[in-house]
């Protein structure tokens, strides 16, 4: 198994072309909670292309019957792409704003307690800031939204090192 590069370009492209709209191949969960993971799994599989068919602990989606909780689920996503170790498919490790890029996740607690929202980084500013990173996500469709126009309690970041392939 090797490590390869994300395409955060693709991943981004993938944002932009779908944030106000929904991809037919792709079950909609808006109503069964929201849509935003199972969208930032979209963008995270355009980068990456490969997912991990490990039941219930992988990061896959065939239909609405079919997938992990990670493909749609806030915490589930976070704890699959940042455990140690690793088979197929994406990983990344939680980092600050500064060292995030476009491509890059953030997930964002409005209780403070609870994370329940994911967004992609579409644009960073120089310097790197709330005001100037700019986000694209689903539930309420939104494509670069300034990260600080967001009312939250907690915030962490995901940065994308790589996607596990077979050599």
């Amino acid at each position: 198994m090797k490590l390869v590069p994300y395409n955060r370009a693709a991943a981004v492209a993938y944002a932009h072309r779908w944030a106000y709209g929904r991809n037919p191949a792709f079950y909609n969960f808006d109503g069964l909670g929201g849509d935003c993971t199972n969208f930032m799994s979209q963008c995270l599989y355009a980068g990456g292309g490969v997912m991990d068919y490990t039941p219930t602990f992988g990061w896959y989606y065939l239909n609405l019957n079919n997938r992990t909780p990670s493909w749609t689920g806030v915490p589930y996503f976070y704890d699959y792409l940042t455990r140690s170790r690793h088979s197929l498919g994406p990983a990344a490790v939680e980092t600050d704003l500064h060292h995030c890029e476009p491509g890059d996740y953030v997930q964002l607690s409005f209780s403070g307690t609870v994370f329940g929202h994911t967004a992609i980084i579409v644009q960073t500013g120089m310097p790197a800031s709330p005001d100037s990173t700019l986000v694209a996500a689903h539930t309420y469709d939104i494509d670069y939204k300034p990260l600080n126009t967001y009312s939250f309690h907690g915030i962490r970041f995901l940065h994308i090192t790589g996607v596990y392939q077979y050599d």
